[in-house]
């Protein structure tokens, strides 16, 4: 959603790097595009005013520190800034003293409110231990009452409704009896699904406030497409009026809209982002971050949300056997069968473009990310799902006739067969190196996106580094001295993995250095 943003602030950053010092033209010209980035940002007028404002001043004043260059600084500032208007700090749920906690939804029809439900409670159950029940108090909206059944089942939690909905019976007498079921049943939270409308109207307001009235609930927050721009801040605001609400939560984070939305209503209305939707499955839920959102924006990653997801996806035993594996024998006992494992467990943090677009400087890399075929993970699986467990043991038996039969079995090519066999060797010692504690030798081609592990140029590079073979004859041979290279002095790595040079230093290969902003 923030590509076009991160866009504009990166070209704006970018006219200072060189500069020996910031002179008020500078910042004025660098305030100048950063206004134009939040307002083609769809990011409401006043904000922009306030945020443009509170930059200048920081800029031209003691907040710039001469340890960093004029890029830096400026970056620094729009950073901590940007964490301001988005919030500052992360908010978490307020929880009841004594169970239940009630929790009511409101916004408008279409903001995804029912889904959001199903999120919530799958959320509250899987990472916070809790008992929820959903209430469907929307009885308006034709099929509200089956779509938060068919939701909460996939959630795996309980659903009152008591009535059919479709325009039968009374939403506040609904959410009197899921107070006395909930408390009968001991559910520690309720969450309560309401009615919205296609705009903002008095018996949207008079029902909400009733429901309000009738459950006295523990947090209101308010559901909001972040797609609808500007638009967003003006319902927000008529709601914190007829009804109030305590937090937001943005909805359809993953669309391709601007991103004003989130970048406005926490400032206009006062009230925190508590929660993001960013997908379809209930699965695509996540507390918001203010920092780690500023963070996305500016193209620095998010790093702890990536460690979080990690944590989620991966077992910590399987993870220690694997590393096991990895530091014996140079990493030969780790087999192709454990190769697809660990792609499988990266897999479920969400699709590959995300994970990595979490890392950073993801930014200078934005292209090959949107040009990854995530399909060729279904290819890669496809092949060795048709090797022989002999083969994914030890690939190395892989000869020809034994490639055309995979190929034939997993609908590829033979040269599809060959390069994964010849990037496995090649992730395998680069990740035994890393495991071993000696750096890292190189980066693997990733599949459909190139890089500067396998193929002939890294096979032209270790032969031209091939030393001679010494001479037949003793008297020269020892002139020449040994004819295998010696081994790398304490600390430094064997030429193998790149070392070993004259002045001992380790060079990234040129892709990784092309990726990471380097000449």
């Amino acid at each position: 959603m923030f590509d076009t943003l991160s866009d504009r602030l990166s070209a704006a950053f970018k006219n200072l790097r060189g500069k020996g010092k910031l002179t008020d033209a500078d910042i004025d010209a660098t305030a100048r595009e950063i206004r134009i980035a939040l307002l083609e940002a769809d990011v409401a007028l006043p904000v922009v005013k306030d945020f443009i404002a509170a930059v200048k001043e920081r800029a031209s004043g003691a907040d710039v520190r001469g340890g960093l260059n004029p890029a830096q600084q400026v970056i620094k500032i729009v950073n901590e800034e940007l964490v301001t208007i988005l919030g500052g700090q992360t908010r978490e749920l307020r929880m009841a003293k004594r169970p239940p906690t009630v929790i009511m939804l409101a916004g408008l029809q279409g903001a995804g409110k029912t889904t959001l439900a199903g999120k919530l409670a799958k959320w509250l159950k899987e990472t916070k231990h809790q008992t929820p029940m959903l209430v469907a108090a929307d009885l308006q909206r034709p099929n509200a009452v089956t779509q938060l059944q068919v939701v909460g089942d996939r959630a795996g939690v309980p659903v009152f409704a008591p009535e059919p909905g479709n325009g039968v019976g009374d939403p506040v007498d609904v959410a009197r009896q899921a107070m006395a079921e909930a408390k009968s049943k001991q559910y520690s939270v309720v969450i309560v699904d309401t009615a919205g409308r296609l705009g903002v109207d008095e018996e949207l307001m008079k029902q909400a406030a009733d429901i309000r009235d009738a459950v006295t609930p523990d947090e209101i927050l308010f559901v909001v497409d972040a797609m609808i721009g500007q638009d967003a801040v003006t319902t927000a605001q008529a709601f914190l009026d007829g009804v109030g609400f305590d937090g937001v939560v943005l909805s359809k984070l993953d669309g391709d809209a601007r991103g004003g939305a989130a970048l406005s209503i926490a400032q206009v209305t006062g009230r925190q982002v508590m929660f993001a939707s960013n997908g379809e499955k209930l699965e695509d839920f996540d507390v918001f971050h203010p920092d780690r959102m500023a963070s996305r924006i500016l193209g620095m990653g998010d790093v702890m949300s990536l460690i979080e997801q990690a944590e989620k996806s991966f077992d910590a035993e399987e993870a220690a056997k694997t590393a096991a594996k990895l530091q014996k024998k140079g990493g030969k006992d780790f087999t192709l069968d454990d190769f697809l494992a660990q792609m499988q467990s990266v897999r479920k943090m969400g699709p590959l473009t995300k994970i990595f677009g979490m890392l950073p400087g993801a930014a200078q890399f934005k292209d090959q990310l949107e040009n990854f075929d995530e399909r060729e993970i279904d290819r890669i699986e496809a092949v060795i799902h048709s090797m022989t467990p002999a083969e994914r043991t030890d690939p190395n038996i892989i000869n020809g006739s034994r490639r055309l039969r995979i190929a034939n079995g997993s609908g590829t090519e033979v040269a599809t067969v060959s390069g994964l066999v010849e990037r496995f060797f090649e992730a395998r010692k680069m990740m035994s190196a890393m495991a071993s504690g000696k750096g890292m030798p190189g980066m693997p081609g990733m599949p459909g996106m190139g890089g500067a592990g396998g193929g002939k140029k890294a096979k032209q590079q270790a032969k031209k580094g091939k030393p001679k073979r010494g001479s037949g004859n003793p008297a020269k041979r020892a002139n020449q001295g040994p004819s295998e290279p010696a081994a790398p002095a304490a600390g430094q790595l064997p030429a193998a993995f790149g070392g070993g040079g004259k002045d001992g230093n380790f060079e990234l290969p040129d892709d990784l250095k092309k990726m990471l902003g380097g000449n």
